[in-house]
């Protein structure tokens, strides 16, 4: 039982079920509960319980983790039936258009805040159960190549120019946006060909992941059009995009301006915690299952997030705020700017005092690896 009372706070997410469907039945300006449950509730209790620097022993053992994992295991089959029950009973309702489009914006606040989160958890375990789960959610919101991305581009190049979702110093999310669902897209197929070229086999071989990508996005779009036509396949694709756009915003926060020391040679340093941005809020690390103990997760990747370690200033670079509100700062580039490029080049003058040309390390826009 002290395991799951210390498990407890991780499963706030539901709460955001009953929030979606009252907001939905009743409507009008009722919509806006989802982004503020999300956004601002855990924002604001932020405000009052402070950090949680405190950090639970690495080594462990499953065996004691199993309420944390449960919440991620069972969150499929829930968003699942929210997102394809609110396609079925909104087609068949009288709401204008504006107010389907909002049920479906906050549904995409799930699934981003929520669904790609435990995705991400999820994908890094080396369970299949676990990785089928990863890939699911990542399908209902046409983002599955962001598992191949994700685990073979971004931990490998991260804090290099190689790799498309660390966002340049300077470079504004908007600009960022159109350029790293470009590359990313590219850069995971071409890094899936690449595995398997090096056994022999050609990019259209059944092993290939992106096959599977495939089938499981066409599976759910029969599924939304067969409960609500073409209007229920536009409904999908709207919380699919909103949940897109809230992932890339996580990923421009995480990594800005931050880089690895180029050794020559093509070689970068290894990945150490002050290669991202951490943060140490507590309730809205609740929200984010620890997610913004960006430094650990890619400091030690296998480590499941109530593992995760946070880090001090001397250690990793600090955000000043959590997630959710710098992802609305990183909505105004001038804003962005002012908070973070200081911290920035404080960091370079903390971290790598040896290097005076920073030129290298701040193109925004890079060729997807090969």
């Amino acid at each position: 039982m002290d395991h799951l009372s210390k498990a407890l706070p991780f499963w706030l997410s539901l709460m955001l079920v009953p929030v979606i469907l009252a907001a939905t039945w009743a409507g009008g300006w009722w919509l806006l509960l989802v982004p503020a449950s999300t956004w601002w509730l855990f924002s604001t209790i932020d405000s009052f319980a402070g950090l949680e620097e405190s950090n639970r022993a690495p080594d462990t053992p499953d065996a004691q983790l199993f309420w944390y994992r449960l919440v991620t295991l069972i969150w499929f089959p829930i968003q699942a039936a929210l997102t394809f029950g609110l396609i079925w009973w909104v087609s068949r309702s009288d709401m204008g258009g504006v107010e389907k489009f909002g049920v479906f914006f906050g549904m995409g606040v799930l699934s981003g805040t929520v669904g790609i989160t435990y995705a991400h958890e999820l994908m890094h375990q080396r369970n299949r159960v676990e990785r089928w789960l990863a890939d699911l959610l990542l399908a209902l919101v046409f983002y599955s190549h962001f598992r191949s991305e994700h685990l073979l581009v971004h931990h490998r190049y991260v804090g290099t120019p190689k790799d498309p979702v660390t966002a340049r110093y300077n470079e504004g999310f908007h600009r960022f946006y159109p350029r790293v669902l470009r590359q990313s897209l590219v850069s995971s197929f071409r890094a899936e060909a690449a595995m398997l070229a090096r056994r022999g086999r050609p990019w259209w071989d059944a092993r290939n992941p992106f096959w599977r990508y495939w089938a499981l996005q066409s599976g759910f779009v029969a599924i939304a059009f067969a409960l609500g036509g073409a209007g229920g396949v536009a409904l999908l694709l709207v919380q699919a995009g909103v949940a897109i756009w809230q992932l890339e915003l996580v990923n421009y926060v995480e990594h800005y301006g931050l880089t690895r020391e180029h050794l020559g040679d093509g070689r970068y340093e290894h990945v150490r915690p002050r290669h991202s941005w951490n943060a140490s809020h507590k309730a809205s690390n609740w929200l984010l299952i620890n997610l913004q103990r960006h430094s650990d997760h890619h400091y030690k990747p296998d480590r499941r997030f109530p593992l995760l370690q946070t880090y001090g200033a001397a250690d990793a670079p600090q955000l000043p705020a959590s997630y959710p509100v710098m992802t609305v700062a990183a909505m105004i580039p001038p804003l962005w700017r002012r908070i973070m490029n200081p911290r920035v080049r404080a960091w370079r003058r903390t971290f790598y005092p040896q290097i005076d040309n920073w030129r290298p390390y701040n193109r925004a826009t890079n060729p997807p690896p090969r």
